[in-house]
């Protein structure tokens, strides 16, 4: 087990001062992560009224009203975390879902419809799916191969324009940031007929050649019946692990925008940064 300390800070700046509107920040960690939350912070400035909510996907929120004009807005998050090994692979599947395909049971179906929902068909994404028929058979083994494919399909790219990329622009031009491609998993996994979900979360890196690390990250998560939701990291091609740490999750990436408000009209521009420093191990 190791402990430790995350550090997230978020800098906007506004070329005058302008009235914001009330803004939600979704940047506290799921209560079912696999790590441990010892401490969490969470402090904004300007001056603000903050509130805390959750969404009606079960995501905790602070909402913030602001009542003066401001030319800056900052917020920064501090965790301190213990990372407990997680095995992926240990879990207990449904006898019905040992292999792929399975169909849900209609209860289970009906509980996860707005998973199931097909935003993208094009025609890129028909064809995409349909190299994907060689992976059937053990249900882990597919969700392997499957995520390895993307992976290996689809290369990495760090991408500051707001928003995600239609399907379509990701498989045509075969780049994509983490959000690109975790948003083309949901809907490969869709148009499968597996429930899944878009996730916003933390990811802590320790120990790797160039050091330690931590970022704001996006996967994809997948219902198997038996072993609940499933995290697929598209970006590395494996399965989450401890170190991912999910701050929200919903149907889509609008559902889980970290910040989320609006300013009257100005040129602003936005820095952040985030930082993992290591207590000790138990």
């Amino acid at each position: 087990m190791t402990r430790v300390s995350v550090k997230h800070r978020i800098d906007y700046s506004y070329d005058h001062k302008v009235l914001l509107s009330p803004h939600r920040f979704r940047l506290a960690p799921q209560p079912d992560t696999q790590a441990i939350i010892e401490e969490y912070s969470f402090v904004l400035r300007p001056a603000n009224r903050l509130y805390w909510q959750h969404d009606v996907y079960g995501n905790k929120m602070a909402r913030a009203d602001f009542a003066d004009k401001t030319d800056f807005m900052s917020v920064e998050v501090t965790l301190e975390i213990k990372l407990n090994s997680l095995n992926p692979f240990d879990v207990l599947l449904d006898d019905e879902s040992q292999r792929f395909p399975f169909l849900y049971p209609s209860i289970v179906k009906n509980a996860l419809l707005p998973y199931l929902q097909i935003v993208d068909r094009s025609s890129a994404l028909t064809a995409f799916v349909g190299c994907t028929e060689k992976f059937h058979g053990e249900t882990l083994s597919f969700l392997v191969q499957l995520n390895q494919h993307v992976c290996n399909y689809i290369r990495y790219v760090q991408r500051l324009e707001p928003g995600v990329q239609s399907c379509e622009m990701t498989l045509r031009t075969r780049t994509g940031s983490c959000r690109d491609s975790a948003w083309l998993m949901v809907q490969v996994l869709r148009r499968l007929g597996l429930a899944s979900r878009f996730v916003s979360g933390y990811l802590v890196q320790l120990g790797t050649t160039s050091g330690d690390s931590v970022e704001l990250h996006a996967w994809a998560e997948v219902f198997i019946p038996g072993a609940s939701w499933i995290g697929l990291d598209t970006t590395s091609g494996l399965f989450t692990s401890e170190g991912h740490i999910p701050l929200a999750i919903g149907p889509g990436p609008a559902q889980v925008a970290p910040v989320e408000g609006l300013t009257e009209q100005c040129s602003a521009t936005m820095s952040y940064r985030c930082e993992v420093i290591q207590l000790n191990d138990l």
